[in-house]
Order: C-alpha cells, then structure tokens, then sequence
C-alpha cells in the first residue's frame, strides 16, 4: 500500500495507525460491495441490478383473458405471465376484449359480444394491486398484492361497448347499443357494488370527448340518414334524465374519433378533421355553435378526402395519421393556435402496411417521442415500429418533428379492429413495452437510446398492454 500524508485527528488519526483501520476498511469494503453498484457509479440504466421496472397487463386474445407480470431487469430481463385472479371465463368465439384504462390503481376493460350486446357485453374492473405515493415531481409506488377482479357488470344490458375514454378523473364507457355512455369515477370504481353512473347521447358506435369534468361531446357513426354528422352535447353537471343539452351536425357523417384540447374539442368525420370551441356552460344550440374545417387532401388513388380515425393528446397538440402508403403521414396540430393547421411529418410506408395511431412518451431525459405501429394490411411484410422526435430542440414547437429510427417488430394478427401492436410506457419514463400478437411476445424497448433490451416470450396472442406502477423509490 502506498502511503499519503493526511492532516488526521481524533477517531480517524488512530484507526490510520492500528488494527482498527484494517477493521475499517473491511467494513466499507463490505458496504460498497452490498450496494450493488460499483465505487462511483450510482442507480442507472447502465447498472442494471434487481429492478422492478413496471407491472404489465395485457389482453391475450387467443382465449379472451387479461393477463398480468411484473417486468423484472436484471442482467436477464424476466416476466412470469399469470391470469387476473376471478376474471371471468369468456367465450372466445362469442366476446371480445376491447379498450382499456387505468384510473387510481383500477384497471377498467370493456367486454363486446358478437351478438350486438344480447349475448352477454359489459365491463370489468380489476385492482391492480399497486398504489401510486406522489412526492409533488414524481412519485413512488407500492406493489401491495396480487391484481385481482373488483368486480364486473356483463349481461344483455351493456350496450355492447367498444370504446373506453379517459377524460379528466372519470373513465367513459362507450355503451354503443343504449345510444349513451357510463361515468366512472375513482370513487365509483372502488365500490364492489358500483355500476357507474349512464347518461344518454352518441348513438351506434360510439366516440367522444369530455371537457373539464363538465360537458361532454358524444358523436354517431352514421354516414347518412337524420343522424349524420350527430353530436349530441351532454351536460355532466345535471341529473341523466335532464342532461342532453342540445345536438349539432358537422359537415360529414361517419365520426370515428373525438378529443379535448386547450379548449377546443376536435372530431374526426369523414372528410378532414373538424373542431369548435368547447361550451363548458352547455347553454348554446345547433345554431350558434361555429364548426371549423381543417381539409387533409386527398387519396391519389380514389380521389376521396383524406381523414383519420382517432386522435391522441400531449401538451397543447393533437397528434393523428392519416393517408396510406406513399401519402402516409403523422399529423401534428396545435390547438392553442388562432386559426389550427395540421402539420404533416410524411412516414414511409411500403404497400401492404398501414399506420396506426401514435402513442406518445415524454421519457427521463425530457424527450418527446411518438410511437407509430405499421401493420401489416395485405402479405407478407415486416411490420415497422417507427419512432418520431417530436422536438429535437426542445422548444416544445412540434413543426419541427423529424423520423428518429424505424425498427422491424414481430407479426401482428389483424382481424378487423383486433390484433394489432400495442405499446404502454413506464412511470418514469426509462422503457417502452410493446406486444407482437402473431408471435406471442412482448418486446421491452430503452427509451434511451431506443433499441431493443429484451424480446420475451409470453404466449397467446398479446394484444392490448398497459402498466402502472415505477421505482418503488427514488
């Protein structure tokens, strides 16, 4: 060992110089070495000890279960699938999974039957088992037990719901069949007896969006006919029976998607993308309600007006796709801007696959990026994860968005409005979950440097992923 001179006193000064330094010395030696992490180094992605990283959920369409891990990192990346404890057995050929959210720890799924809701349609709500500690700029959580089934509501009463919305504190279940939707709070959702509160509006098939916990705006899909273009405006603050305050129709039918932002709802009809100013109060009528039009072009094959399908929301933009293979693009849209004009970032796109809707991260490092699936439509493509820089500046101006990679994923399994990728985000904004239907794996992408960690093999055929639940500390 080679000796410096230190200025010592007291305790320290003689533990240098007797049996109690050698002592010392093991003791901080055993210390460091239990820590986990090397002298210097501290808790990171470049450390990877025993980490919980998230709790998963994921609906397995092979035999219409929700399942459930813990993604565990590790120098080996580790989930053990199980079932939700009591989720009730479904019949695959009868009844669909469809949308699902988490409001509070409580996991809400939306169950749809092939019998235009008299088979047996309706909702399930599960406890996730982990319960969200806010310390004001991020918060910690607990994982207090096993998920398991609150409890459920499925009979020929449902309305067969297809759509699931989260608006404010409240879930919205679309009740496609009963021309309305049900209201779920936190408060609602922790009641075992709980069947959520149904307001009338929207008819067909559902979408919709809801302005500070107040009015909410609830569309028909009907390409013609008297309810072509309907919206019906719900007010929330009145009891059900007196609630439909009025009713407006936009320029085309067919409404497909609906969303709130910075005051304005926006929807998507059949032509283009059309929005108007929020009436928090509900005392307007179709005459005095101004509609706005924003055209997306159109298709250089058919002719016919571009438009897209559902909308999703981060900060003041609205982000949806549009177009197909050689016009394919994501759109951006402020909508705090006077007059709102899309921006289009073009994606792309071979023939034979097709964007679906973004997902939208702010990771660790206070990047932006959204996540675009290209399914596979027709063939025998390789399906693409592509991967947009929403603000390589950091200004928080999206025009300038640009492709930052494009990675190869496994096969979906598409059939109509099931089997396609899906992805969700952990807490704290270190990785990407993403599912591979046609090849029963989930795939755990760094949002670091965004390439692939893991590719795990789950079986079935994971569609739908969620997850709620970070570092049990920080």
């Amino acid at each position: 060992m080679t000796r410096k001179t230190n200025n010592l006193s007291g305790p320290l000064a003689i533990a240098r110089n007797s049996s109690a330094h050698w002592l010392l010395l093991a003791c901080c030696l055993v210390l460091t070495a239990g820590s986990g992490f090397a002298q210097g180094a501290s808790p990171s992605e470049e450390t990877p000890q025993q980490d919980r990283v998230t709790r998963l959920f994921w609906q397995d369409r092979s035999d219409d279960s929700l399942k459930w891990a813990d993604l565990i990192r590790t120098p080996d990346w580790q989930v053990q699938p199980a079932e939700v404890n009591q989720f009730p057995e479904l019949d695959v050929k009868k009844q669909d999974l469809v949308q699902m959210d988490i409001l509070d720890g409580v996991l809400l799924v939306g169950v749809r039957d092939q019998e235009d809701g008299a088979y047996q349609s309706g909702w399930i709500a599960v406890d996730t088992g982990v319960k969200e500690v806010p310390h004001g700029d991020h918060s910690d959580w607990n994982f207090v037990s096993a998920p398991a089934v609150r409890t459920s509501l499925l009979d020929k009463q449902q309305g067969n719901p297809a759509h699931l919305y989260l608006y404010d504190n409240a879930l919205y279940l679309a009740n496609d069949r009963k021309n309305g939707f049900t209201r779920f709070t936190t408060e609602s959702l922790k009641k075992s007896d709980s069947c959520g509160q149904f307001y009338p509006g929207g008819g067909n098939h559902i979408t919709m969006a809801v302005a500070d916990d107040a009015v909410a705006y609830s569309a028909w899909i009907d390409g013609g006919g008297p309810n072509k273009g309907r919206v019906d405006v719900v007010n929330l603050r009145k009891p059900p029976a007196d609630s439909l305050a009025y009713t407006f129709h936009l320029p085309t039918g067919v409404i497909h998607g609906a969303t709130v932002n910075s005051g304005r709802v926006f929807f998507a009809p059949a032509d283009g993308v059309c929005w108007t100013e929020v009436d928090v109060e509900a005392d307007q009528s179709a005459e005095s309600v101004k509609i706005h039009h924003i055209p997306l072009g159109k298709d250089k094959e058919s002719g016919k007006p571009l438009r897209t399908g559902a909308f999703v929301n981060h900060r003041n933009w609205v982000l949806f796709t549009t177009g197909s293979a050689d016009s394919s693009a994501l759109c951006l849209l402020d909508a705090e801007a006077a007059e709102p004009e899309v921006v289009k970032l073009p994606i792309d796109v071979a023939d034979g696959l097709s964007l679906v809707t973004p997902s939208v991260v702010r990771t660790r490092s206070a990047k932006r990026y959204a996540f675009l699936f290209q399914d596979r439509t027709e063939g025998d493509l390789t399906e693409k994860l592509t991967i947009v820089d929403l603000d390589p500046n950091r200004d928080r101006d999206f025009t300038d968005a640009r492709v930052a990679t494009t990675l190869d994923v496994g096969a979906s399994q598409v059939e109509g409005h099931f089997g396609h990728h899906s992805v969700c985000f952990d807490p704290d904004g270190r990785f990407a979950c993403l599912t591979n239907p046609g090849d029963g794996t989930i795939w755990v992408v760094s949002l670091k440097d965004l390439e692939v960690k893991a590719k795990l093999k789950v079986g079935g055929t994971p569609t739908a992923v969620s997850c709620i639940g970070g570092r049990a500390h920080h």
